[in-house]
C-alpha cells in the first residue's frame, strides 16, 4: 500500500519545509506541493491538477496544509480522497480577514470597489475580485480534519477558529502562547507531539481493525 503525505506550505512559504515531517510519517511518501498560485480561483486549478496525478500513485493521502495553503486546499480539494488533514494556523475566514485589513487600511468597501485594487502602506494588496470571490464560494469542508492553532495568532481570533471546528467537526487543539507561525523550538515540538499523538492513535485504531478481520 502505497501511502502519501501531502505538505502544503503558506504565504511566503516553501515546499522544501516538507522535509521537516518525514520523521513523523514513517512509511509514508512526504511531498511538498510546489505551486503558484497566489488566489483562490487559481488554487482551485492548479491543486486539483496536482492532485489528479498523486491520487493515481497513491492509495492513501494524509494533508498537511499551514495558514493559507490551508485556506486554498479547503477551496480546492475538499471532494477529493483525502484519508484526514493536518491544519496549522489555518485561515478558516478569508471574508473577516480581509475586512479586518481594509479597516486597519481605512479602506471601505465603497472604495475598494471602485479602485478595484489597493496596495496598503504595509505592501498587502486588496482587491475587490478577491473579496468578491471570498464571498460567492463559502467554504465547503468534510475531510476529518485537526486543527492546530496558537492563542497568540494574530490574523485569526480563537472565537473565529473555534466556530469554524465546530462547523466542520474537527478537533481542535490550542497552544498557549503559541504564533500564527509556528516557528521557535517550543512550537516545534508542540507540533511534532501534536502530530505523533494523533498518528499513534490511527495506528492503533487500524491494527485493531486488522485484528477483526
Amino acid at each position: 500500500m502505497k501511502r502519501l503525505v501531502l505538505y502544503i506550505h503558506g504565504k511566503g512559504g516553501n515546499p522544501l519545509e516538507a522535509e521537516h515531517y518525514k520523521s513523523l510519517f514513517i512509511g509514508f511518501d512526504v511531498v511538498g506541493l510546489d505551486y503558484y498560485a497566489d488566489n483562490p480561483w487559481d488554487a482551485v486549478v492548479e491543486y486539483k491538477q496536482i492532485f489528479k496525478k498523486y491520487k493515481q500513485e497513491y492509495d492513501s493521502i494524509i494533508l498537511i496544509a499551514n495558514s493559507m495553503g490551508a485556506y486554498f486546499t479547503m477551496c480546492a480539494l475538499n471532494d477529493e480522497s483525502i484519508d484526514l488533514a493536518f491544519f496549522i494556523s489555518p485561515i478558516v475566514d478569508m471574508e473577516r480577514l480581509i475586512l479586518d485589513m481594509m479597516h486597519c487600511a481605512d479602506i471601505s468597501e465603497e472604495c475598494l470597489y471602485e479602485k478595484k485594487q489597493i496596495i496598503t502602506q504595509s505592501g498587502t494588496v486588496l482587491s475587490w475580485e478577491y473579496l468578491n470571490y471570498v464571498r460567492s464560494h463559502p467554504i465547503k469542508w468534510t475531510v476529518p480534519t485537526y486543527i492546530l492553532y496558537g492563542d497568540k495568532d494574530n490574523l485569526t481570533s480563537i472565537d473565529t477558529i473555534k466556530q469554524f471546528a465546530d462547523r466542520v467537526n474537527a478537533d481542535l487543539t490550542i497552544m498557549r502562547n503559541g504564533e500564527h507561525w509556528f516557528h521557535t523550538e517550543e512550537q516545534m515540538q508542540f507540533l511534532d507531539q501534536w502530530i505523533r499523538s494523533y498518528m499513534k492513535t490511527i495506528s492503533i485504531n487500524e491494527k485493531s481493525i486488522d485484528n477483526i478481520n
